[in-house]
């Protein structure tokens, strides 16, 4: 990832405040977002969650608690294709797809992978939505002492943190999640969400497709 590659992406935000916003990839999954969920009422804390369209059609109960719960969501394609391995027209629609079940302008590219060509039609109908810091819990080789260092290292006001509510990484989130809360907390930070808009975009997307 090149962040001039995609300048009107969101990478870090700009913000007067010492705030970070915490962002989740993948779900929403039975065995890890409930927990997830939990964890940020406990610490008062708001979250964006980027969920992948077919996961939203399986759980929609989840989805629902999510938004009830006053957190942002975005859309993460409806199967987590890469744009670069897949050709535009299936890309597209398989955003518009996922669009059917999440009801936002904001759009991840799973794992940031998209070509210019998508990037510059997307990023007209949609706020693409990058990151500043990975947290990498999904790697196993990683212990949730690393985990929390990936995150502390490099966090500054406006930091877009990527973690992951999946069953892969549910052992490693319940120890490093709570870590790093508490650490920004004593840090000073405050906790944000993406701004979204529950708009017609993906409407006007699926029009072109459907």
């Amino acid at each position: 990832m090149v962040t001039r590659w995609f300048p009107r992406a969101i990478w870090r935000v700009k913000t007067d405040e010492h705030a970070v916003f915490l962002t989740f990839d993948d779900g929403p999954v039975p065995g890890a977002t409930p927990w997830v969920l939990d964890l940020l009422a406990q610490e008062q804390v708001k979250a964006t969650f980027f969920c992948v369209g077919e996961n939203v059609w399986r759980y929609p109960e989840l989805y629902q608690e999510i938004l009830a719960q006053g957190h942002s969501v975005g859309n993460h394609t409806y199967n987590h294709l890469q744009g670069v391995k897949t050709g535009n027209f299936d890309f597209y629609r398989n955003i518009a797809k996922a669009g059917r079940f999440i009801s936002s302008d904001l759009l991840r590219p799973p794992h940031g992978l998209l070509t210019r060509q998508q990037y510059r039609f997307l990023s007209l109908r949609y706020q693409l939505v990058m990151w500043d810091i990975v947290a990498r819990d999904f790697d196993p080789t990683l212990s949730p002492e690393k985990v929390v260092k990936n995150v502390m290292d490099f966090v500054r006001p406006g930091s877009v943190i990527v973690f992951h509510d999946s069953v892969k990484t549910i052992n490693n989130l319940k120890v490093s999640l709570p870590l790093v809360i508490k650490l920004l907390k004593r840090e000073g930070y405050s906790f944000r969400p993406i701004p979204y808009q529950a708009n017609d975009v993906n409407l006007q997307l699926e029009g072109i497709f459907f």
